[in-house]
């Protein structure tokens, strides 16, 4: 069993990079928001029109963002700002830490928002076991979205039956809901970025995410490509990590991107610079 999967993942890599290294257009998922400003191409930076003048605000890019706050320290009185924030500039989700789900849950209700829980956040070194019942505690919770941490270290080893047994108990814990599995580019080779969004494909995950923001890195517009012509069309990919200015994200969005997670998010839309942090 583990020899037929190593010898699949092998499979999956050489087809991957013989079709990435074709000469083609990049593969554009048709579920991609419409977003003004996003006219860069995969590998390139979103230019810079007027770049004198002062930055616009960019609520169009509202849709598309996790309005992320994720800190440890993070009080009621933060996440109570964070879901006033998302409703006034109409997020796609608040993502939050999964004991913070029915708080936040309770603050949006009524609203379009959605709430978003991480699990196995932030280093993804937990059982399989352990991730799908914090993933069905945070459903139970109310979040309608799940992004969890890939076993980075089983991934790093080869121990691939491990990985996408992972991913597959999350899903399967998540019935009827997005999951999104964060990879934490910045530690993984080009090769190993391609197996994790085979893993995730073949594990029945919807998204597959750059980074946690907390394992150093970041999202690049190289690796959203790259992620974005394994996986195809049919899963979405999430920019996190490093994102934040109206131009960052529009640069993630050009190279394939159909989330971005930050908590910059109002400096996003409203012409600023956000700061580090998450």
């Amino acid at each position: 069993m583990v020899r037929d999967l190593d010898r699949l993942v092998d499979a999956v890599v050489a087809k991957v990079q013989e079709e990435l290294a074709a000469p083609k257009a990049p593969v554009r998922p048709s579920a991609t928001p419409r977003v003004s400003g996003a006219s860069a191409g995969a590998q390139g930076v979103a230019p810079v029109a007027g770049a004198s003048k002062a930055p616009k605000p960019r609520p169009d890019l509202a849709r598309v963002i996790d309005h992320t706050l994720l800190k440890p320290d993070a009080t009621r009185d933060d996440l109570r700002k964070l879901c006033s924030e998302a409703m006034t500039w109409k997020f796609f989700s608040v993502c939050v830490n999964s004991v913070n789900v029915p708080f936040c849950r309770q603050m949006l209700h009524g609203s379009t928002v959605a709430v978003c829980a991480v699990v196995g956040f932030p280093l993804g070194a937990m059982t399989p076991n352990a991730k799908a019942f914090e993933t069905a505690e945070a459903i139970r919770a109310g979040a309608d979205e799940i992004d969890m941490v890939i076993n980075v270290g089983a991934l790093r080893s080869g121990d691939y039956a491990l990985v996408l047994d992972d991913i597959a108990r999350v899903v399967g814990a998540a019935p009827d809901r997005v999951v999104k599995v964060i990879l934490e580019t910045s530690m993984l080779s080009r090769d190993e970025k391609v197996i994790a969004c085979a893993l995730s494909k073949a594990a029945g995950a919807s998204f597959v995410k750059t980074s946690t923001g907390f394992g150093g890195g970041g999202a690049t517009a190289d690796d959203i490509a790259l992620m974005r012509g394994v996986v195809g069309p049919d899963l979405g990919v999430k920019a996190s990590g490093g994102v934040r200015t109206a131009a960052d994200a529009d640069q993630m969005i050009a190279a394939g991107a159909t989330r971005v997670g930050a908590s910059s998010s109002v400096a996003i839309v409203s012409g600023g610079t956000g700061g580090a942090g998450y």
